[in-house]
């Protein structure tokens, strides 16, 4: 048997172990924001693009995006976090 040397055209494939281990930080920063007080994440995406969190979605006020930076920042394995959390939610008339 001959064994080639691997080529790649293009981007090299990400390994398994990558893929495991971005998962379960996304995972780990989205419970975190989960049982954090001080926010309501239930809109709120957690994602991992290159070796930063990216948060997305609404929540109610400025002090919960601000919050929700500092509960990503604090989970391990966290290294940077670009939020792009915006304010949203319904008024009191229903209008937004």
């Amino acid at each position: 048997m001959v064994f080639k040397e691997q080529t790649f055209h293009g981007l090299e494939p990400e390994m398994e172990i990558e893929i495991a281990n971005r998962a379960s930080v996304e995972a780990a920063v989205a419970n975190a924001l989960a049982i954090a007080g001080g926010i309501d994440a239930s809109d709120v995406e957690v994602t991992m693009e290159n070796d930063q969190i990216v948060l997305s979605g609404t929540v109610g006020t400025v002090g919960e995006i601000e919050r929700a930076t500092a509960v990503a920042k604090a989970v391990e394995g966290v290294h940077a976090v670009q939020n792009r959390i915006l304010l949203g939610g319904s008024s009191l008339d229903g209008t937004h």
